[in-house]
């Protein structure tokens, strides 16, 4: 073939410096082309001047053979890609039988290194059928115990094949002595770690990293706490890996370095990898005897996963009614931030379900119009909302219809969605509580959404309205027009922050004119005395547990949990209206009915009382 190819030169078919390439190809049998990938050459026609190749994608392709040598580069027959295409079998067989095998064969395939992800793509879905990762994770284990194959710091870094071997140990010292930077010196004893049953004698290399974690420790204490409380937590866990004993004096302690830091603590904590999270908490509490009160502060202000960490470590110590209050607080004055409400529905187990109720709702509309006036790019407390169907319907479950109307009406105004998304959301409320379709429609009446209030509590709603009227409203208009004159609104942050702003409050107007608009006053007064009303005191027995319990019944907008006021449109506020003394009224929660018996009531305001006015 060589001497034919050889003719082509002399007749002027091919090029004098395209002879060798087209040998090369021609004697390999196998190529690449950059777009359409492995070919296998089936014929060569030096009569024509034409290769023929069955790519993947393109079968019985034919090329021009002067072409060819510009497009094409040759695969020899012992490339990983060309014993699969001779002999898929026994590549798959290597694959059960010796992996290692294999695995160097890849190697050698791409001159002696390459990236798990060439090593995967060369592998799936052929030769490894299914669970890559199952057997990628047995083999790199293999891997490192073999002296052959020097494994990568980091991910996107290529796998090295080397023929002499070095152990393991040898190996990771040398690394480690090589590492730059404390950073560096942290992965490579992470690595030591995970090794360490597969290391003979593993003390001696357990006690030289040590010695070199204790320089840095003292060189970070104060420039960078977080990574020197890091080389802490390592050297510990060496320690106890090896049986090393601890305790040396003069040594730098975590307690030590925690008790020297001033910067906030979320901040500090967000510094550690996330997979160290739990290891930064524990490790702090055990240094800081008021740590419930350093979490209660932080609990708001960090990512979702550090909040399910600090929640983890009251719930390890028993503080778990202690969480629940703080969750509470926040929730009740609509601080929640999104991370923790993120958390917070998220959370698999039941522990925080009696939690998860309207004002939960409400809190995440509030959290997501504060991200967006930050100009927060990720919404994912938003995306879960939309993305679990039921969690929506799960928050309004213990409303009330009135309650449930307020907070359509909040969506309805709220610019955190999307048309589609708001219309997909304000849809399942409809299908759970068809009341609320004319609300969307517009259809609803002022007589049959009127509420009872008390003065007081319209008071409160009406200066509301009246400071977003003539104080924030007036302020925001200010601060476009400052904006505006910045000029370049595509660029203005500004700007678009103001006019965020605007929507906001727009939307608060329109709620509370409408909520202003359907509630009716009351002092209370003129109760009827045979029957619980609006403005009774009931005293009631749970005839579960047979304990005393009192609700007074107010107003929709009066209700207080520390005080034990419920709203007459309440569940349990609704059972008992019009109930006489000896009755017994039920009251669906969400673990169950609850049943309880009217014992006596009286007017929850006295004659003298002032309530109304």
């Amino acid at each position: 073939m060589r001497e034919e190819i050889e003719k082509l030169v002399t007749e002027g078919k091919i090029k004098p410096n395209q002879l060798e390439p087209l040998n090369q190809l021609i004697e390999a049998g196998y190529c690449m082309h950059r777009s359409w990938g492995f070919g296998r050459i089936t014929t060569v026609d030096t009569i024509l001047s034409r290769l023929t190749i069955d790519f993947q994608s393109k079968p019985g392709h034919s090329m021009d053979l002067g072409f060819a040598t510009q497009s094409l580069d040759p695969i020899p027959s012992s490339h990983i890609l060309a014993r699969k295409a001779s002999d898929l079998a026994s590549i798959k067989q290597m694959a059960v039988v010796n992996p290692l095998e294999l695995i160097k064969l890849a190697l050698q395939s791409y001159g002696r290194q390459a990236t798990v992800d060439q090593i995967q793509k060369a592998l799936t879905p052929d030769v490894i059928e299914e669970d890559w990762k199952k057997w990628w994770d047995n083999v790199k284990r293999e891997m490192k115990k073999s002296g052959h194959f020097k494994m990568p710091l980091k991910k996107s870094a290529p796998i090295v094949y080397h023929d002499e071997e070095v152990t393991l140990k040898e190996r990771l010292t040398s690394e480690f002595r090589a590492a730059k930077g404390l950073k560096t010196r942290l992965t490579v004893t992470s690595e030591a770690l995970k090794s360490l049953e597969d290391i003979e004698d593993p003390a001696d290399l357990a006690q030289e990293i040590i010695e070199q974690l204790n320089t840095d420790i003292a060189s970070h204490r104060s420039t960078q706490p977080a990574i020197a409380l890091e080389a802490i937590f390592a050297r510990t866990d060496l320690r106890e890996a090896c049986s090393i004993e601890g305790d040396v004096e003069g040594e730098i302690k975590a307690c030590d370095i925690w008790a020297e830091i001033t910067e906030p603590l979320n901040e500090l904590l967000e510094k550690f990898p996330a997979g160290k999270y739990r290891k930064a908490l524990q490790s702090f509490k055990e240094c800081t005897p008021d740590w419930p009160d350093y979490l209660e502060k932080i609990i708001n202000l960090t990512p979702q996963k550090l909040v399910s960490e600090c929640a983890n470590i009251f719930i390890n110590e028993e503080k778990l009614d202690y969480l629940k209050t703080i969750l509470r607080r926040y929730i009740k004055q609509q601080g929640a931030s999104s991370e923790m409400l993120l958390w917070l529905v998220k959370e698999k187990t039941d522990r925080f379900s009696n939690l998860l109720g309207p004002q939960v709702f409400r809190s995440i509309l509030t959290a997501m119009e504060q991200d967006q006036l930050q100009e927060k790019r990720s919404n994912r407390l938003g995306d879960f909302l939309l993305s679990d169907k039921k969690l929506i319907l799960k928050l309004l479950d213990s409303a009330d219809i009135e309650t449930v109307k307020d907070l359509t009406r909040a969506l309805q105004f709220s610019s955190c969605f999307e048309d589609v998304d708001k219309r997909s959301l304000l849809a399942r409320i409809v299908k759970a509580y068809p009341a609320v379709q004319s609300l969307i429609s517009g259809d609803q009446k002022k007589e049959d959404e009127s509420i009872l209030v008390s003065w007081k509590s319209l008071e409160r709603r009406q200066a509301e309205l009246d400071e977003l009227i003539k104080k924030k409203i007036p302020e925001n208009s200010k601060e476009i027009a400052i904006a505006r004159s910045y000029g370049d609104l595509r660029e203005n942050h500004e700007y678009k922050a103001a006019k965020e702003m605007q929507k906001v409050l727009m939307r608060q107007r329109e709620e509370l004119e409408g909520q202003l608009n359907l509630a009716k006053g009351t002092d209370f007064r003129d109760l009827p005395k045979d029957r619980v009303a609006v403005g009774s005191k009931v005293h009631l027995t749970n005839l579960e547990n047979n304990e005393q319990e009192t609700y007074s019944i107010l107003g929709a907008w009066d209700g207080d949990a520390d005080q034990r006021i419920i709203s007459y449109l309440s569940p349990l506020g609704k059972a008992m209206l019009d109930r006489q003394k000896g009755e017994e009224v039920t009251f669906e929660t969400e673990s169950g009915n609850k049943i309880y018996r009217i014992e006596s009531f009286e007017a929850h305001f006295a004659d003298s009382d002032e309530e109304g006015r």
